[in-house]
């Protein structure tokens, strides 16, 4: 069952991946790049998650809207708003993955506590109650 539901995504990729121009793709790279950028510099100097993610998706738009702009100056061009629309989503998707995968100690214990391992000091021993 797993087989063909791998092999069903990776045909629905496949076509939509067709779907998609070359150009908006790029647009979208573009955004996850910076978007990459701009979330690990903020979250580097504030330690803030959510600072952070409006930074990522911050740059991500801003780059978008120095390169239409660009676009728009030379003959023959215009400002595109699906290629910023594509550069702002590629932004949204890595600033908002990064988010959510961020591992930082709270969540690990977090973690641990949810799956029943214990963090004191009987890290790994079993309390037995023998009456003897």
């Amino acid at each position: 069952m797993r087989k063909i539901l791998c092999i069903l995504i990776t045909f629905f990729t496949i076509a939509t991946n067709a779907q998609i121009e070359r150009d908006k793709q790029l647009h979208f790279t573009a955004g996850g790049i910076a978007s990459g950028f701009g979330y690990n510099y903020v979250y580097n100097k504030t330690k803030d998650k959510t600072k952070a993610t409006i930074a990522g998706i911050g740059l991500a738009i801003l780059a978008g809207t120095i390169k239409e702009t660009i676009d728009s100056s030379q003959p023959g061009n215009k400002f595109d708003v699906e290629d910023l629309a594509a550069t702002t989503l590629g932004g949204i998707t890595i600033s908002v993955t990064i988010n959510l995968i961020k591992n930082d100690k709270n969540n690990k214990k977090i973690r641990k506590r949810r799956l029943g391992i214990s963090l004191g000091k009987n890290r790994g021993r079993r309390k037995s109650n023998r009456n003897n």
